[in-house]
């Protein structure tokens, strides 16, 4: 038998046919200088901005990055690559909303302080030792490294804006959680 889901109070048994085809596209954080959230996300992550959207009467600017490694499908065409880009899964989506880089005392809240929100978007990476050597290598700020706590094997950095990015090798994580 195929695997479903994992059953818990609330968990539908199977989708709904209406939600045939639903896709998670992407994730939004908001960044106070694009130019150093996308340094820290094309350089250090290895991420490639697939769309910049702006919005001049709105005063704010979108990016749309993604790790690509075979770019021969994404299309010239920028109207073709918007939609091209909004049909793809794990996009991060960078909002500037314009002036805040030259308000030397703008932070936004990066939800981990009180009051807690939204908490991390997280990396999967080849070699988590490998990754670590890269973060140190480019001064990336630790939340935790992979040796330290209850959790091994499970690392956090910060990106420019403070934002917590979970680092982990999926192949060491076959024991997570299970007491």
């Amino acid at each position: 038998m195929a695997f479903s889901t994992e059953s818990y109070p609330g968990v539908a048994a199977s989708p709904p046919a209406q939600s045939l085809g639903f896709t998670l596209n992407h994730t939004m954080l908001r960044v106070k200088d694009p130019a150093v959230a996308l340094d820290f996300y094309s350089r250090v992550m290895g991420m490639r901005v697939l769309r910049k959207l702006d919005f001049p009467e709105m005063k704010f600017s979108l990016y749309f990055l993604a790790r690509v490694d075979d770019t021969s499908d994404i299309p010239e065409d920028s109207g073709e690559r918007t939609a091209w880009t909004f049909s793809q899964r794990g996009i991060l989506e960078l909002t500037h909303n314009w002036g805040t880089e030259s308000d030397a005392d703008f932070k936004y809240h990066d939800s981990n302080a009180q009051p807690q929100g939204f908490g991390h978007i997280c990396f999967s990476v080849p070699d988590l030792a490998a990754a670590v050597s890269w973060f140190d290598e480019n001064k990336v700020v630790y939340v935790k490294r992979p040796e330290q706590g209850k959790m091994r094997d499970v690392a956090f950095i910060k990106d420019p804006d403070g934002y917590w990015i979970e680092i982990v090798q999926a192949n060491l994580l076959k024991a997570l959680g299970q007491g």
